[in-house]
């Protein structure tokens, strides 16, 4: 049986709580956003903490699982419920994710020289804030000016996150690369 410690560690998300293990669950920059039931045919842990009523999402990367529960419950009700769920999981080594990990990299050698600085900046400075509060950020497109992301996890839903993407990431890429980018969305919050 494998040793498993866990602990918990809030974010600006009040619905969402990062359960943090003492190992990696997930090599570098790859994760998995579970925004349902149904999205987790693929996870057995997953499927598993949707059957407690109140989970509305569940989110893995690096060293770490982020749960994000409705508002009609708080935190004390239900978190122990779902370190049971996870805790045993872990200890018996079963599979994360039933699907071979087929990791995009991150750097696409057919990428324009303005996507690969733009790539850069968000691994380099706001993937890390962003995995520090239990959600992750994704390049997903760059055109004419317009830098779309997908902010998932614990961003997924946050309040802070139109403040974080508009104040945070936007004014961050348009400093460091004036002439390109003009402004940042998100797909799919």
């Amino acid at each position: 049986m494998k040793a498993v410690n866990i602990y918990m560690e809030a974010n600006p998300n009040p619905n969402s709580m990062k359960f943090v293990v003492n190992f990696m669950l997930l090599q570098e920059g790859v994760s998995f956003d579970y925004p349902n039931m149904e999205s987790a045919k693929d996870s057995p842990l997953a499927q598993e903490l949707f059957k407690i009523p109140s989970v509305e999402r569940v989110f893995y990367m690096s060293n770490f699982i982020t749960v994000t529960k409705s508002e009609s419950v708080e935190w004390p009700e239900i978190q122990n419920g779902i370190k049971n769920v996870i805790k045993p999981y872990l200890e018996n080594d079963k599979p994360l994710i039933l699907q071979e990990l087929d990791k995009d990299p991150l750097f696409d050698e057919n990428d324009s020289e303005v996507v690969k600085q733009i790539k850069g900046i968000l691994d380099e400075y706001i993937r890390p804030a962003v995995e520090q509060d239990g959600g992750a950020i994704g390049f997903a497109s760059f055109n004419d000016g317009v830098v779309k992301v997908n902010l998932q996890g614990s961003c997924s839903g946050c309040p802070a996150s139109a403040v974080t993407l508009k104040s945070g990431i936007e004014n961050l890429l348009k400093r460091m690369l004036p002439n390109d980018v003009k402004e940042v969305v998100a797909e799919g919050v």
